[in-house]
């Protein structure tokens, strides 16, 4: 199930510092002059075991009225049609603009939940000024600051209410696999789909975000079933400011938590860039299979150990993550994309993978046996007993006498200790340790 939260405001007041702090990164920037944020940021915010989207808009810079109703008239409006939440955020040091005044007029219009978020309330003074703000006519006001964090985590308990829980399928259900196919603008994902159906299922043009919404196509060919999902392409920046471009990649990221597997596709002849390390990192914190494209190989230039270097040099890049099938396709040419798809329905049994507490423990056990955990403040660090945990992700539960002493290098040991032994190839896998 996906979830999305938008963060909506007039400039300046603090959205991409909110945004960071529940996303605890710094991601967007930030500074004093307003406008800053002039391409949207998007990210997953978790807070007690749920998860959602966030987006933040951006403030965009206003130099007339003729311009904020055109302009974040149209933001707002597609914050409001695919975010399930609003974030309204207002500046407590200004209090309430024409500005404010204007977006809360439209934002009374939808049935979707609207947060009034006051920022900057830090001191006694500036909560008393900030009742004023709910005179905007919203049920659900909350007074935060940014910065310090503060009223934050009682924001979140009032967003998270709002998030059904997520049913886990049943083992009788026989579902369809879902494929996502994501990756920048033009690098080929529409073709991709074209060429797999055989059919011209989704324009294709040379013209980067040609395709604007999510396209679902079920394939039923060669005793072979499942969905495959074309997206819009997650492209780094938005030069034009196409307001089209916020409904597109809102969706792509829709079709991202839908996917049980993504394919993400990207072009040989540029090689992996930072856009698309994120986009597989996004893919990977939703706990999606993951298997890499690189199309267009057609127009690669090719030596003799071309393609093994350039896997290298790619999971290099994606580190620590990097156990993902790599091949190498052309879309226009037919090349190995029938073995994408076999790729893909191994990688989704991988995810789908449910193995014994007994067969579990008896691998799990003699590789701890012959690496111990090291010892932490003289106490020797044991693991009794391992068991999979019920989720959609493979996760997997250590019984430890010291859970919060075991480090990442032992971790990532143990990770690689059930990749080996369990075939968990394009799989992210969580790895949790509890008091024994």
């Amino acid at each position: 199930m996906s979830f999305t939260v938008a963060i909506v405001g007039r400039p300046n007041v603090g959205k991409s510092t909110f945004f960071n702090r529940l996303l605890e990164q710094r991601k967007a920037i930030v500074d004093d002059i307003s406008g800053v944020t002039r391409d949207r940021q998007y990210g997953i915010a978790e807070w007690v075991g749920k998860t959602f989207n966030l987006v933040d808009t951006g403030g965009f810079v206003p130099n007339s009225a003729d311009i904020f109703e055109t302009e974040i008239r149209k933001q707002v409006k597609l914050a409001i049609d695919e975010a399930d939440a609003i974030l309204f955020m207002t500046d407590v040091v200004t209090g309430i603009t024409d500005l404010d005044d204007a977006m809360a007029h439209m934002l009374r219009r939808t049935s979707k939940p609207v947060f009034v978020v006051v920022n900057k309330v830090d001191n006694g003074d500036r909560q008393l000024a900030a009742t004023e703000f709910y005179s905007l006519g919203f049920d659900k006001v909350h007074f935060v600051s940014s910065i310090s964090g503060s009223g934050t985590g009682e924001l979140l308990d009032d967003v998270i209410q709002l998030i059904p829980a997520q049913a886990e399928p049943s083992g009788e259900e026989v579902r369809l696999p879902k494929f996502a196919i994501i990756g920048q603008p033009n690098v080929g994902k529409s073709s991709l789909l074209n060429a797999l159906i055989g059919e011209e299922r989704t324009i294709v043009s040379d013209i980067a975000g040609t395709t604007r919404d999510t396209i679902h196509t079920h394939y039923k060919q060669f005793q072979k079933e499942f969905i495959l999902i074309d997206t819009a392409g997650i492209r780094k920046k938005n030069k034009d400011k196409d307001d089209l471009e916020f409904y597109s990649i809102i969706r792509a990221i829709r079709a991202m938590d839908e996917a049980d597997v993504c394919f993400l596709v990207i072009d040989a002849t540029k090689g992996m860039n930072a856009q698309d390390v994120n986009i597989f990192s996004l893919a990977s914190r939703k706990g999606k299979g993951l298997v890499i494209l690189v199309n267009k190989w057609d127009l690669a230039e090719k030596e003799t150990n071309t393609a093994r270097d350039y896997e290298r040099t790619l999971k290099e890049k994606i580190a620590p993550f990097t156990d993902v099938p790599v091949l190498f396709v052309s879309a226009i040419d037919k090349t190995r994309i029938f073995k994408a798809i076999e790729t893909g329905l191994e990688v989704f049994d991988n995810k789908t993978r449910k193995i014994s507490t007994s067969k579990l423990n008896d691998v799990m056990l003699k590789a701890i046996e012959s690496y111990h955990a090291p010892v932490v403040r003289g106490h020797s660090i044991k693991i009794k007993y391992v068991t999979q945990l019920p989720t959609q992700t493979p996760s997997f539960a250590f019984f430890t006498n010291f859970p919060d002493d075991i480090k990442m290098p032992y971790r990532n040991y143990l990770e690689n200790q059930l990749r080996k032994s369990f075939s968990l190839s394009g799989v992210p896998v969580r790895i949790f340790f509890r008091k024994k």
